[in-house]
């Protein structure tokens, strides 16, 4: 099958997945535990429907594309705090320190992105071109603080037992899984340039479909109350975890209401 049409059945198969996901959740009731792990499933399905109807070459497809990928950056990140809150319910005070955290990452991000754009940045250059320049930094520099900070979080899953709805689990591993999909092209394309990004983009929305799938058929409502934790080395060792992890989170909940 030729790339061309490889791109378009992930985008028609991308937008159904995304249709299906919404649906799933509206229907058995999880939107009102994934606010806005809904809301952004109903703005990715319509922010995949608009391309179809737009020539890629036009300056509509150029002014939507301006307007939708910015929404797109802040849905990102809105996601990744929802679903550190529904990972460290429990545990609040850390909670609080993880949004510090990647709020300080995110300024460090972003900065280096920034950084190595300036000697790129010439008197000569247009101004589309300037802001263009601009936004590639601002998303680069945002994915990057999210991806490392998502792989931070699994590596906590996967470090304490911390006892999780199956749901939450499962949510977390897949998210994880559809937003490097959905960023890994942009860090890749800035490494290795174009030459490869034809091919790793088809695979990578190969990924986020089949995640996209995923959610729409194993997020259920039994799957809430089903309580699971990542295994790890024994009853002992679980608990003296646990013990250090509730502490942690005691020590910072005191230091906050100082």
């Amino acid at each position: 099958m030729p790339s061309h049409a490889l791109v378009s059945f992930f985008q028609v198969a991308s937008v159904l997945g995304s249709g299906l996901t919404a649906a799933k959740l509206l229907v058995t009731g999880l939107h009102r535990r994934y606010r806005v792990f809904f809301a952004y499933f109903v703005f990715r399905v319509a922010n995949g429907i608009w391309p179809f109807f737009f020539d890629v070459k036009s300056n509509a497809y150029a002014y939507l594309w301006a307007w939708t990928e910015p929404v797109s950056l802040v849905f990102y990140i809105w996601v990744v705090l929802e679903l550190c809150g529904l990972v460290l319910e429990r545990h609040r005070g850390l909670y609080s320190l993880g949004r510090w955290a990647m709020g300080f990452g995110m300024a460090v991000s972003l900065t280096l992105s920034f950084l190595s754009l300036l000697p790129k940045i010439t008197p000569a250059m247009p101004q589309r071109s300037r802001r263009l320049g601009y936004f590639y930094a601002t998303d680069r520099g945002v994915t990057l603080c999210l991806a490392i900070f998502l792989l931070l979080m699994l590596f906590l899953l996967s470090r304490y037992p911390v006892p999780l709805s199956r749901n939450v689990i499962l949510h977390a591993t897949l998210y994880t899984i559809f937003f490097l999909s959905n960023t890994l092209n942009l860090i890749l394309s800035s490494v290795f340039g174009l030459r490869l990004y034809r091919a790793v983009d088809i695979g990578l929305m190969g990924v986020s479909t089949a995640c996209a799938l995923a959610w729409a058929f194993l997020l259920t409502p039994k799957g809430e109350e089903v309580r699971m934790t990542i295994p790890h080395f024994g009853p002992e060792h679980e608990e003296r975890l646990l013990y250090q992890l509730d502490s942690l989170n005691t020590t910072l909940l005191r230091a906050a209401r100082k």
